[in-house]
């Protein structure tokens, strides 16, 4: 979706793909074949690209910093993308900049020292989440009670760091996106509300029906974020909404899936302004399109759907990730602008399935 919004932004996509197979391979100008991880591949993508920039966090930080230290140009920044690669540096850097996130303990190299202390301070079970490499609820676990958690614990490998984190009590889930310049210019995305389903986003709508001093408490808040962590180039930060206001979740510095919409329910999409972003350009405007939209995720289910009957539904607008269908992989989604949100997710989910997906509206 980045290599198709390029020409927009008047920039030119080199990507780094581990297959030729990749969906991303026959919509971008050049391709770097190799792993994300590899330092020769980083290299080569450098020596193809003016900047390298990111679609995802599964990545080594320790290489890119190498990479900067002999002039490559990295937006965001591998001391900015530390905040999503790494969810006990994030946790321990916002709890110091005096940030709302939940209650957490960190264990680290296996050292379990202060984590019954932890879990008699909580009122219930904790969420366990390994440190990086956690994706659509992957690396996230949730365990019934005290004992099973300290089981988990013992059968999780030592030198993986584990967050050990309060289950918050909550009213709802909202995202908000944020693009920020090289000179430090920001714009912002409207708040949206997200649904989730197994641990992976399902539906997201606009605009949330949270009161206006929650959206006035988000957009600072997502600000202060961006500041904070010298952010370059578009941020999704997903909020937990609970009695005392705002809690931060997770967030994601590249484009997001709670932002999809904005391709065609915002003036500039979020692809749009994180390619001005990195490559130094001024940002556009976010400007909403239609008064409420609704994007729903496609996910596989136990057969495939039929994308030109999504198509065939009038206002749906259907995204073809162009992957092999497999239940469970989500597969693309479909956005539906409308005068209000019932009426928009109406129409999306009757595209999505016709489209064939595995999940199911919520209320």
């Amino acid at each position: 979706m980045m290599a198709e919004e390029a020409s927009a932004a008047n920039v030119e996509i080199v990507v780094l793909a581990s297959s030729s197979e990749d969906c991303a391979v026959d919509r971008c100008s050049q391709v770097v074949l190799g792993q994300p991880t590899s330092r020769e591949a980083l290299q080569n993508l450098r020596e193809a690209s003016d900047v390298i920039t990111f679609d995802h966090e599964l990545v080594s930080l320790p290489v890119l910093r190498q990479l900067e230290a002999e002039g490559a140009v990295v937006r965001p920044s591998a001391d900015a993308l530390a905040h999503s690669v790494d969810k006990a540096h994030q946790r321990e850097a916002f709890r110091a900049a005096g940030l709302p996130v939940p209650a957490f303990h960190l264990v680290r190299n296996g050292d379990l020292s202060g984590v019954e202390d932890f879990l008699e301070s909580l009122s219930g079970p904790p969420v366990v989440k390994t440190a990086t490499g956690g994706y659509d609820g992957r690396g996230v676990l949730f365990p019934t009670s005290r004992d099973e958690t300290l089981a988990l614990l013992a059968e999780m490998p030592g030198q993986v760091d584990i967050v050990l984190e309060e289950r918050v009590d909550l009213v709802a889930e909202v995202a908000q996106m944020i693009a920020r310049g090289v000179s430090g210019d920001v714009v912002t995305y409207p708040l949206v509300t997200t649904v989730q389903a197994d641990g992976m986003c399902n539906e997201v709508r606009f605009p949330s029906d949270l009161d206006q001093a929650l959206h006035d408490e988000a957009d600072v808040l997502t600000r202060t974020l961006a500041h904070t962590i010298g952010l370059v180039g578009v941020m999704a930060v997903e909020y937990f909404v609970t009695p005392q206001g705002l809690v931060i979740n997770e967030i994601a510095l590249r484009p997001h899936n709670s932002g999809h919409w904005s391709i065609e329910g915002c003036e500039t999409s979020q692809f749009v302004n994180h390619l001005l972003a990195v490559s130094g350009q001024p940002l556009r405007p976010t400007t909403p399109q239609a008064p409420a939209a609704v994007m729903v995720n496609v996910v596989g289910a136990d057969a495939p759907g039929s994308i030109a009957d999504a198509k065939a539904v009038a206002g749906a607008f259907v995204h073809d990730y162009g992957k092999s269908w497999r239940p469970g992989r989500k597969l693309g989604h479909v956005t539906v602008l409308g005068a209000t949100v019932e009426e928009a997710k109406v129409t999306a989910w009757k595209s999505a399935r016709a489209y064939g997906t595995s999940t199911k509206e919520s209320s």
